[in-house]
C-alpha cells in the first residue's frame, strides 16, 4: 500500500503526512509508505487542467508521482480521465477542500475510484473574512486607510452623507445558508442585525431555529441593506445576481462576495457604484482570476478587493489535512466514508 500526499504551498505535503500518521497511529495501524508531491499553488494561480476546474500542476507530473499509489490526499491535483486511466492501482482520492472541483467524478467512478472531500474545512476562516469585508465596506475603512497613507485627512467621511451604516439594526441578507452562512448569521445577530437567508436547499425550520428568516432571493435583495454571497457555483447559480436582481437592492446597499466570482454578473457594477445606486462593493473572488490590469472596477469608488484569501488561515490547512486523513483511515479500515462525493462508485463496485 502506497499513499501520495499531493500537497501545495498551503495544505503542505508535510501536513498531510503528519495528519495521516496521527490518524493511523491512533487506531494502531501500521503507517504505509507515503510519497510527497508539491504543487505550485498558490504561488501560481489555479485554473483548468484537462476537463477539471481549479486545479494545480500537470497531468504528467501527477501520473508520475502516483506510480504504485492506492490512495492520494490532495487539495488541487488535476484528477482527469487521463490521470485515472494511467493510475490503475488508485482506489481513493481524498480532496482536502469543500468540493472536489479538481476531480472528474464521472471518470473516477468509471475507474472504480472513490472520491471524498472536506466540507466545512474553511468555514470559520471564510465566515470571519466575510464579516471583515462587511465591516470594512460599510464603514469605508479601506478608503480611509488608503487616503490617510497618501497624506489626505478624510474628515468629510464624518459628514452625514458620507458616513457609513451600522450592522446593529440593519437587515443583512445571506445568499446561501451552508456552514459559512450559518456562522456569518451568528455574528450578524450578535451585532443586533436582522438576518434573512435565501437558500432553496436549506431546511426552513433549521434556519428559523437559528433566529434567521428564510425568504426567497428577490425578497431578500429588496429588503437588505447589506448582502453577502455564500452559495456554491453551479450552472444553476452562475450569475445568480444578474442585472435584474442587482436592481432590486435598496439604494446605497453594500454587496459582499467571498464565495465564487461567477455568482455575480460584474457588468452592471461600475455604473451602479458611480451613481451611488450601490453604496459599496467588497470582493474576494472574481469572474476572471487573477483580475487583469484593465479590469473595469479598478478605478470605481467604494470598492474593496482582496485576492481570494477568505479561507487562508493556518488552522484551515490543518483542519483540511485532518478531515482527509480521517477519510483515509476509514478507507483503510474498510469503513464507510463520511464525505463520499461519487456514491455511484459503490454500485459500480457491486456489479
Amino acid at each position: 500500500m502506497r499513499i501520495l500526499a499531493a500537497g501545495d504551498h498551503f495544505v503542505r505535503p508535510a501536513l498531510i503526512r503528519a495528519a495521516v500518521c496521527q490518524e493511523l497511529s491512533r487506531t494502531g495501524r501500521e503507517v504505509p509508505e507515503i510519497g510527497e508531491l508539491t504543487l505550485p499553488w498558490p504561488h501560481e494561480p489555479f485554473g483548468p487542467v484537462g476537463e477539471v476546474h481549479e486545479a494545480s500542476g500537470t497531468e504528467d507530473g501527477l501520473v508520475e508521482a502516483l506510480a504504485g499509489a492506492a490512495v492520494c490526499v490532495t487539495q488541487m491535483a488535476p484528477f482527469t480521465e487521463r490521470v485515472f486511466a494511467k493510475s490503475p492501482e488508485l482506489r481513493l482520492v481524498a480532496v482536502s477542500r469543500g468540493g472536489p472541483v479538481n476531480v472528474d467524478l464521472a471518470a473516477a467512478t468509471r475507474h472504480g475510484v472513490r472520491v471524498s472531500f472536506a466540507p466545512g474545512r474553511n468555514a470559520p476562516a471564510a465566515a470571519e473574512f466575510a464579516v471583515g469585508l462587511m465591516l470594512a465596506a460599510s464603514r469605508r475603512i479601506c478608503t480611509a486607510d488608503a487616503e490617510l497613507k497618501r497624506g489626505v485627512w478624510r474628515g468629510d467621511l464624518y459628514a452625514y452623507e458620507e458616513s457609513g451604516g451600522e450592522l446593529g439594526g440593519s437587515t443583512v441578507g445571506l445568499v446561501g445558508y451552508g456552514a459559512i452562512g450559518r456562522l456569518v448569521a451568528r455574528v450578524m445577530r450578535a451585532f443586533g442585525a436582522r438576518v434573512l437567508a435565501a437558500d432553496p436547499y436549506a431546511d426552513p425550520a433549521l434556519v428559523e431555529a437559528d433566529g434567521v428568516e428564510p425568504v426567497e432571493l428577490d425578497d431578500l435583495l429588496s429588503r437588505s441593506q447589506l448582502v453577502s454571497l455564500h452559495a456554491r457555483l453551479t450552472e444553476e447559480t452562475r450569475h445568480l445576481l444578474d442585472a435584474r436582481r442587482l436592481g432590486l437592492l435598496p439604494r446605497g446597499a453594500v454587496l459582499v462576495n467571498s464565495a465564487r466570482g461567477g455568482l455575480l454578473d460584474h457588468a452592471p457594477l461600475p455604473e451602479m457604484l458611480r451613481s451611488g445606486r450601490l453604496g459599496a462593493l467588497a470582493l474576494d473572488v472574481y469572474d476572471i482570476e487573477p483580475i487583469p490590469a484593465d479590469w473595469p472596477l479598478h478605478d470605481v469608488p467604494n470598492v474593496i478587493t482582496t485576492p481570494h484569501l477568505a479561507g487562508a488561515t493556518r488552522r484551515t490547512a490543518h483542519r483540511a489535512a485532518a478531515i482527509t486523513a480521517a477519510e483515509v483511515g476509514r478507507f483503510l479500515r474498510g469503513e464507510e466514508l463520511s464525505h463520499l462525493a461519487n456514491r455511484d462508485v459503490l454500485e459500480a463496485g457491486r456489479s
